[in-house]
């Protein structure tokens, strides 16, 4: 059976040590957060995580969750009581607003903990963490009455919530949805429709579901400028605000899944169900994408989530299983074979998923600082820059992560040879559940083309301008360390290669788009290879700071030789990349539709 164990340490090193978590408790949202909390914090959860969440990891799997005549769904033995656990000790409430009923922490240390959810239990860690994009959409959209009667319940984990988007017709197209809203005349729509894909759409762990439906009032223009965002909760609400009579919204089947079997995702049919509009009407779009932002960050999560227990695994495999013999000689002569760990391609894999994790991690809790700081911080000017670097960089964060989480997680399945390939070892549950990583939340060529086509041109270039401001600084800062020439000789020299896929794109992409589109994803990989060696660099930076002071502890060496192989063996990947872009259009346009 597989295991896991929360990765605290390294946690806290980028947290305490590299990223400044301590600058947050100077806002006045903060003011009583301190290291010892955070770390307290961060310790909690990973026994939580550890204890309850990843031993039913492999029961969800193998149980998934059942759907019963009358529509209702029952979620896998154990998760009823582990949801019930988890909103005991207000795990669902820990970066929510106070004025709802929130504990107010920092969204870095939500990130962390949510990391953990995730490891330890993807289909699980779902529940809570869509339940999070549904608040923040309400937050951003709901009328003070809407957030007064919803926020506080969900965010305590009484009542979750969903994203009601695609159709069996339509997906990433929303323009094309069918559902309709009629009005009552009293402020209400009866809304009528199919949903499919539709996560946590029911389930037997809380006591409501609210789910935020996409649909077109009555008269509404066709394509996305008439689509409006509704309230329709699987309960009604009585006088005094609690679940009473049943809405006419129901589950008419749980999708028979790759993976993440343990979450219920369902088609869901409106039949005249009562919604309320969130929002302006035929503006719907404009608020469900805050929660689709807010999730496409959590899917990234997700990926890195996987790899991260992929790894763990494969790595204590590699220590135990003996066969064949080192290159070298024999390392265990008195034995029949050597662990397959002293084989160079075993430690390739181990040392590519190892890289990946530790810059990944970074960049995500880096991203989750700058949304802190943008809500936080009063500072105009700050803001600014972290509502550019958010909306640059949210595409990579799903999209490359994803992308790349999958190609370590099957690596790390690859480690274990044919028992990767069996269930009771459970690598197989860590590649099925991080497929849907790469398609939902807008497939990942989806996210090259948004990061090309919006997001790069968005402020006249001001995202990407402010980013290679800020780590030219950095390599100006640190270009005489002498013990790190890999690292910043590595991040300057992706600087300019990056910097010469942008200016090719900018020339040829507007005299044929196609040209943007064909060299998107090897686009969204350069920047995700570049911020990831920038991480690389700040961290080992701090490390070997703390070598020169002396320092015995074995961490900052190996985080040290962890980055160098990222440096030396990944971030050459961008010559690669920037040799497609440059090919243009021509060679993946010039086969005729008809050819394939």
């Amino acid at each position: 059976m597989p295991s896991y164990k929360a990765p605290v340490r390294d946690m806290q090193f980028l947290l305490h040590e590299v990223l400044g978590f301590e600058e947050l408790t100077n806002y006045d949202a903060f003011s009583e957060v301190d290291a010892d909390l955070a770390d307290a914090v961060l310790e909690q959860a990973a026994k939580f995580s550890e204890e309850v969440l990843a031993p039913l990891n492999i029961v969800g799997d193998h149980e998934g969750c059942k759907r019963h005549e009358d529509g209702s769904v029952t979620t896998p033995t154990g998760f009823k009581d582990a949801y019930k656990q988890m909103t005991e000790n207000g795990w669902t409430s820990l970066s929510m607003d106070p004025e709802y009923g929130g504990q107010g922490m920092p969204g870095m240390l939500q990130i962390a903990a949510s990391e953990m959810w995730t490891s330890s239990n993807m289909a699980f860690a779902m529940y809570p963490g869509l339940t999070g994009g549904a608040i923040k959409a309400i937050q951003v959209g709901g009328t003070p009455e809407q957030k007064q009667t919803y926020l506080p319940k969900m965010m305590s984990g009484e009542w979750t919530g969903t994203m009601n988007l695609t159709e069996p017709h339509c997906g990433t197209d929303l323009g094309m949805l069918k559902t309709k809203a009629v009005p009552n005349g009293d402020g209400t729509y009866k809304i009528s429709g199919q949903k499919i894909f539709i996560s946590a759409g029911e389930h037997d762990m809380a006591d409501n579901i609210v789910h935020l439906v996409l649909a077109r009032i009555e008269g509404a223009p066709a394509g996305t400028k008439g689509i409006s965002l509704f309230i329709v909760p699987k309960f009604k609400l009585d006088e005094n605000e609690n679940p009473g009579e049943r809405n006419p919204v129901s589950c008419g089947s749980i999708e028979e899944k790759m993976g993440i079997h343990g979450n219920s995702t369902c088609v869901m049919n409106y039949d005249e169900a009562e919604g309320y509009l969130i929002g302006d009407e035929n503006k719907g779009l404009r608020v469900m994408f805050v929660m689709m932002n807010e999730a496409r960050i959590g899917v990234g999560l997700q990926g890195l989530g996987q790899s991260e227990v992929a790894y763990q695994n494969a790595a204590i495999y590699a220590k135990d299983r003996i066969q064949g013999r080192a290159l070298t000689g024999p390392k265990n002569e008195d034995k029949p074979a050597d662990p397959i760990i002293v084989h160079p391609d075993v430690r390739r894999m181990l040392m590519e998923t190892k890289a990946f994790n530790e810059a990944g991690r970074a960049l995500l809790y880096w991203a989750a600082k700058h949304e802190d700081m943008e809500k936080h911080s009063g500072d105009e000017a700050l803001a600014q820059k972290c509502d550019d670097y958010l909306g640059l960089l949210t595409p990579v964060v799903k999209g490359y992560l994803t992308d790349m989480s999958m190609k370590t997680t099957i690596d790390c399945q690859q480690i274990f040879g044919g028992h990767g390939f069996v269930e009771e070892w459970g690598m197989s549950q860590f590649v099925r559940d991080n497929r849907i990583a790469l398609i939902y939340e807008g497939a990942n060529g989806i996210q090259a083309l948004d990061l090309v086509g919006r997001k790069l041109a968005r402020n006249g270039g001001r995202a990407l301008m402010t980013l290679n401001q800020e780590i030219a600084a950095f390599i100006a800062e640190n270009k005489d360390n002498e013990a790190l020439p890999e690292f910043i000789d590595g991040l300057g020299g992706a600087q300019k290669k990056l910097t010469e896929a942008t200016m090719w794109l900018m020339q040829n992409g507007m005299s044929d788009p196609n040209n943007a589109g064909a060299g998107s994803v090897d686009y969204m990989h350069m920047l995700g290879l570049a911020t990831l060696a920038y991480m690389w660099a700040k961290m080992a930076v701090v490390a070997q700071a703390k070598i020169d002071e002396g320092s015995n502890d074995q961490f900052y060496p190996n985080k040290i030789i962890t980055g160098r192989y990222f440096m030396l063996r990944m971030l050459p990947m961008l010559d690669s990349h920037l040799a497609k872009i440059k090919t243009g259009a021509e060679p993946v346009m010039a086969l005729e539709a008809a050819a394939f």
